[in-house]
């Protein structure tokens, strides 16, 4: 039998498993196109610094015009990124998954519970995602005539992650729904809180 084309590890995986891998994989050779590189490089900016760097920006924005509903807005902001990176990275240290463009490359695909030993092990669920969008629903909650543009680009730093080579389309729809349970737990936090 020919292997080359191939998903590693399909005789493992149970079908959707192997539908997920086989969709990260013809995703994954469009990662050299200078779209995917670049609005790829843009989506850097759902990485836990940058994306806390932006929170922190809208907070003080917010305190500094006086603006103090832009302010409340920020904390949430930054409240839901720090639930939702917070889960990931308990779950990233759990849950061993390749990334797929280290599949490709190395031919080697591992998804099983265990210590992950490096980034090229944690591949679920996508953190870009569930950052982006745990903040994406704080905004289009606090100030929805920011909701379009906001959920937009939540979306598209969620779709690129496929043809980056980065995740899986299920990391992906992991990352989006802890990152919306993220953002609704901060908002009923923060409602019951200032009930109290």
């Amino acid at each position: 039998m020919n292997t080359t084309n191939r998903t590693p590890g399909a005789d493992d995986a149970g079908p959707l498993e192997q539908a997920d891998k086989e969709a990260a994989a013809q995703a994954t050779r469009h990662r050299h196109h200078p779209v995917v590189k670049a609005v790829g490089t843009l989506s850097e900016v759902a990485d836990q610094v940058p994306l806390s760097l932006v929170c922190g920006s809208v907070i003080l924005g917010g305190a500094l015009s006086g603006q103090d509903h832009v302010a409340r807005t920020g904390l949430r902001m930054m409240a839901a990124h720090v639930l939702a990176n917070s889960v990931k990275r308990v779950i990233k240290n759990r849950f061993r998954r390749t990334r797929p463009v280290e599949m490709i490359k190395r031919q080697d695909y591992r998804c099983e519970a265990g210590e992950s030993r490096g980034g090229h092990e944690t591949s679920f669920p996508s953190g870009h995602t569930a950052g982006a969008v745990a903040v994406a629903v704080i905004v289009a909650r606090d100030l929805p005539h920011m909701a379009v543009p906001a959920l937009g680009v939540a979306a598209m730093i969620a779709g690129i992650q496929v043809p980056r080579g980065k995740h899986y389309p299920g990391d992906v729809a992991a990352g989006a729904v802890l990152g919306l349970v993220s953002a609704l737990v901060v908002r009923r936090l923060w409602v019951r809180a200032a009930r109290d």
